[in-house]
């Protein structure tokens, strides 16, 4: 099988059995609290390095646990499985899943003909779950594989795993239990109301939910079904049938299966096409509400599972093709603070950098205060970090048992770490009690770049000079500048007069960039497009309450109530905007093409500098012209996207994001035929 990189060595007999031990410790951690002092990576590179000193020492691998479920490290439970509950073998890219069909090959004494299915490998817990006459009975975890712990305790709060079936079904499914990424924040928030620790990650936390039973709160959780066996020579499942045909009847009698999720179950003829599935659903990684770590290749045809037969740990006739590592482990530092154009205190984690899906991250996202106090944060914890796609790296917990003696509570700001006045505490999200009064210099200069009023003259030095003079308090004072004010700031009559044609012409932007320069919390370019786009006006826009913002896609029910508060905030300052004769319209050109267009119903991902007609425009810039053109702006390529807009890469090597576009089959046009598409839409 194909190793991971940088895989631990072991070298020595007292290596290997120090390596034993401390697989042996995580795996007993996960299994008891759910606090591993490994994270995933790490303890395939431990294992692999282990099982490759038992390939040259075959002795030291006869009495070795590496053979058996979990290590021999989980709870065996008294509860007999009605068939050994297995683990799955892992390869972690499209050799090692090519070297597993050679050797499946060889079990068979042919190449399989009756396909194969592949589905997502959530990450998760796995149980057994056995139903009576439709009544969910009895949960019991993997355990040894031949017996596990019964934790029926749980039963009614796992969604997908109904009490009750709609049929009188005598079976046991099988699968995983996970928390979504939403339960997971409600967990965290409901053990922090009780003065329980924050789990370090979904994972762990659903496994260590799964086997408490003394806790004074109930915790939901999801269930995927990945398989079904049959119970007391009950018929519920059709003899000889395949895997499809069995998740399909579980799905049927009303539990939640694999084929259920946004990656779905795939049927294939071969390794090839299941590869390209493979691609495709690590494509949606990002979207997907829970973790997974891998996808999942079994063979479709029951005759042939059972002619390929099974082994101690697993089957042979199913894979994990493991995806890379989007949660690792590092050590928090460090948190610095940062005071962003409106006035909001942004905390960010400094940690000791660590590989992770592709890239070494070295900053993650605290969101706020409150978070950071949620989830128990010290400096030198040990923390779990994730990130996937293009999603920010964000802090997901700290691994307690790993503490040290001398780590301090992350500490929170007295005072604003802008200005040093005061903060505004009153929620979640802090604020310098100036707003953006504070950042003022920065929400200028943000309110003069190109894709909003498009001031190029105003550069850095002259913002800070007109605001330290005070003739500049907001945005609307740039249309208020006289010449002698805007000489004193530039040292300059010439320049002077060349930005105050620059502000005149101003006036006539696009509502859409106005709004857009008035740096409303929650809005950036595109969704000041879709809101100008949808309301016409500034007036209808202050009009609007939060029901009517929530028209506009992309704004739900929490960001729609903010939106109204700064626009209602910034009243005065649309209100000299008005007088100064600064167009509030949002002229028809401007907005997203009506009904049509090329790129309409189409999501368009853009990368690298572009070309051509299209030399020198930003990441904004061309957002606006996919609207235009009717289409959908998108950050990250995937089985959703229509279309790549991809410039000619340096030194000839594709980017990321065109490789991904080539393995999923989606389009990718140049800068200059993207140009010719949507010809009719450039200004």
């Amino acid at each position: 099988m194909t190793t991971l990189p940088a895989v631990e060595a072991v070298t020595s007999r007292a290596a290997y059995e120090a390596a034993l031990q401390r697989l042996s410790e995580a795996s007993q951690a996960y299994y008891a609290a759910g606090d591993s002092p490994l994270d995933d990576v790490t303890y395939d590179q431990l294992r692999l390095a282990v099982l490759a000193w038992e390939a040259q020492h075959p002795e030291d691998a006869a009495e070795s646990p590496s053979g058996l479920v979990a290590d021999g490290a989980a709870p065996v439970g008294d509860v007999a499985h009605t068939i050994r509950l297995l683990s799955l073998d892992n390869v972690f890219d499209a050799e090692g899943l090519v070297t597993w069909g050679t050797s499946l090959q060889r079990r068979l004494g042919r190449a399989p003909v009756g396909g194969f299915t592949v589905e997502p490998k959530i990450d998760g817990a796995a149980i057994a779950a056995r139903y009576q006459a439709g009544r969910l009975t009895r949960i019991i975890t993997r355990g040894d594989g031949s017996h596990g712990e019964d934790i029926s305790h749980v039963i009614g709060q796992i969604d997908g795993l109904p009490e009750h079936l709609p049929v009188p079904a005598t079976v046991e499914v099988r699968g995983e239990v996970v928390f979504t990424q939403e339960q997971f924040e409600t967990a965290n928030a409901v053990r922090t109301a009780h003065g329980a620790q924050v789990f370090a990650n979904p994972r762990n936390g659903a496994a260590g939910t799964l086997r408490a039973k003394d806790r004074p709160y109930r915790l939901q959780l999801t269930f995927w079904a990945y398989g079904a066996v049959g119970l007391a020579g009950e018929p519920f499942l059709p003899s000889g049938a395949t895997h499809a045909e069995i998740l399909a009847a579980v799905s049927e009698a009303g539990v939640q299966t694999t084929a259920a999720t946004a990656a779905g179950l795939h049927i294939v003829a071969d390794l090839a096409e299941a590869q390209q599935r493979v691609d495709e659903i690590a494509a949606l990684r990002a979207e997907l509400p829970f973790g997974i770590d891998g996808v999942v290749i079994k063979v479709n045809d029951a005759g042939e599972q059972q002619a390929a037969g099974i082994g101690s740990r697993f089957p042979h006739w199913a894979i994990a093709v493991k995806l890379p590592a989007v949660e690792r482990q590092t050590v928090l530092k460090d948190v610095v603070w940062e005071v962003g154009r409106t006035g909001v205190l942004a905390p960010t984690a400094v940690l000791v950098p660590v590989e992770i899906d592709g890239s070494t991250v070295t900053r993650a996202t605290l969101h706020n205060p409150a978070d950071i106090r949620r989830r128990d944060l010290h400096l030198g914890d040990t923390v779990t970090v994730y990130k996937a796609g293009d999603i920010i790296p964000r802090v997901q917990g700290a691994v307690v048992p790993l503490r040290p003696a001398d780590a301090k509570e992350v500490p929170l700001p007295a005072e604003c770490p802008n200005c040093g006045g005061p903060i505004d505490r009153r929620q979640e999200r802090w604020r310098c009690a100036k707003g953006t009064a504070c950042a003022l210099p920065a929400l200028i200069e943000y309110a003069a770049g190109r894709e909003m009023l498009d001031l190029d003259g105003l550069g850095k030095t002259y913002v800070k000079a007109l605001v330290e003079s005070g003739v500049v308090t907001d945005v609307a004072d740039l249309f208020a500048l006289s010449l002698d004010q805007l000489t004193a700031a530039t040292s300059s009559a010439k320049r002077a007069a060349k930005l105050a044609e620059q502000i005149e012409s101003a006036k006539e932007r696009p509502l859409s960039r106005v709004f857009c320069a008035l740096g409303v919390l929650g809005t950036g370019r595109s969704m000041s497009r879709r809101i100008a786009g949808h309301f016409g006006t500034m007036e209808n826009i202050r009009q609007a309450d939060a029901t009517a913002l929530q028209e506009v896609e992309g704004i739900g029910p929490e960001k729609a109530p903010v939106i109204v508060e700064q626009v209602a905030a910034l009243a005065p300052v649309i209100d000299k905007l008005v007088g100064a004769g600064v167009n509030m319209i949002e002229p028809q050109e401007a907005s997203q093409a009506p009904g049509g267009g090329p790129l309409s119903g189409k999501i368009v991902v853009v990368t690298g500098k572009m070309t051509g007609p299209l030399e020198g425009w930003g990441r904004d810039a061309m957002n606006a012209l996919i609207e235009k053109a009717g289409g959908r702006p998108g950050s990250s390529v995937s089985a959703k996207t229509s279309l790549l807009v991809a410039a000619p890469a340096a030194g000839g090597k594709p980017s990321s994001k065109a490789v991904k576009a080539a393995e999923l089959g989606v389009e990718v046009l140049s800068p200059d035929a993207f140009a010719v598409l949507v010809s009719d839409y450039l200004d």
